[in-house]
């Protein structure tokens, strides 16, 4: 018994402690191949995946071509704009000179109406008629006279007869070359012949009153027309006042360029109360001719050609001229467009 727990209890040289024997080191953990992984490293998607690397790359390409074609889409609306304003602009000439035309004669007719607004007369004159010659010859059949105190009447051709010379002689002058530099109310252009013998029949055959053929365009017979009215004024001065009737705004704003031009006017001659006034109505003519004849002036009233007939209240009027449009010449220029 002693024996067995003498020999149960340990020696003294077994109860020293034991240092604790070390752990191994781990290795380091390898991939299936071998190969250790890196543990510091983060790689990217496209760098682990090469088909999204491709796609993203894809994807940038195609951005890339819209916003080209984005670009150039817009540089093209941009052009189209620009050249759209440009066509528009000038692509019919003839719309630019009626808007012009239109739009001079409604500065100039505003103008006029304001002046005839302050002259207007709020009592309605009488209208006097002037007995024609027919009825002066009936009257001196019906009625005695003393044959020996009364004079005929000079003849309607005679009329411009004692101003022949002077006449002819301006006419003459128009011929040459033209004087650019003339003083105003002066022809500045010149004529040719055809012009004067128009003008020559107008003044010795008709008398002053009476219509005589186109001249083939409208400038042409404005041109004739600046040519009498500078003879005109050489004859009476500033006793008389030209009253032009073209039935449109258009034709009178080319009859307002076309005086102004040949006579070298501006914008202040045309008016009731200056030396050409523009009617597109013939009524509105004649009670213009009448106040002039009260007041002690001569009428002088030019019609277009545009215009197809005369009306007979104009016929009264000593001095009119009708430009009568030939069979190959357009009457109505409504619809150049």
């Amino acid at each position: 018994m002693e024996s067995t727990a003498a020999d149960a209890m340990p020696d003294n040289t077994d109860l020293t402690p034991q240092a604790p024997e070390p752990e191994p080191e781990q290795a380091p953990a390898q991939s299936s191949s071998g190969a250790p992984f890196e543990t510091n490293s983060n790689p990217t998607a496209a760098e682990a995946n090469p088909v999204m690397e491709l796609a993203l790359n894809d994807l940038q390409e195609r951005r890339d071509a819209l916003k080209a074609e984005i670009a150039a889409l817009t540089s093209r609306k941009e052009q189209l704009e620009t050249e759209l304003k440009a066509n528009f602009a000038g692509q019919s000439d003839a719309i630019a000179r009626r808007v012009k035309g239109f739009q001079e004669y409604l500065g100039g007719a505003l103008q006029d109406l304001v002046q005839s607004v302050e002259n207007l007369e709020l009592v309605v004159q009488p209208m006097v008629v002037q007995p024609s010659p027919l009825d002066q010859a009936a009257g001196s059949t019906t009625t005695p006279v003393n044959t020996a105190e009364s004079t005929p009447p000079p003849a309607v051709a005679d009329t411009f007869r004692p101003d022949e010379a002077l006449i002819r002689q301006t006419l003459e002058r128009f011929l040459k070359q033209p004087d650019v530099y003339a003083d105003p109310w002066n022809l500045r252009r010149s004529i040719d012949a055809r012009d004067t013998t128009l003008l020559e029949d107008w003044f010795f055959n008709q008398g002053g009153r009476g219509a005589q053929p186109s001249r083939g365009t409208r400038p042409r017979n404005i041109l004739v027309s600046a040519a009498l009215i500078a003879v005109i004024g050489e004859l009476y001065g500033d006793q008389f006042q030209c009253l032009v009737l073209a039935g449109g705004p258009e034709r009178l704003g080319e009859w307002r360029r076309g005086l102004q031009d040949a006579l070298g006017l501006g914008r202040e001659d045309f008016g009731p109360s200056s030396g050409i006034v523009l009617f597109e109505r013939p009524e509105a003519l004649v009670e213009r001719a009448d106040r002039l004849e009260e007041r002690g002036e001569v009428p002088l009233i030019l019609i277009d050609a545009a215009e197809r007939s005369v009306d007979i209240p104009v016929l009264q009027f000593p001095l009119w001229l009708a430009f009568a449009a030939g069979p190959g010449e357009r009457l109505d220029d409504d619809d150049l467009l």
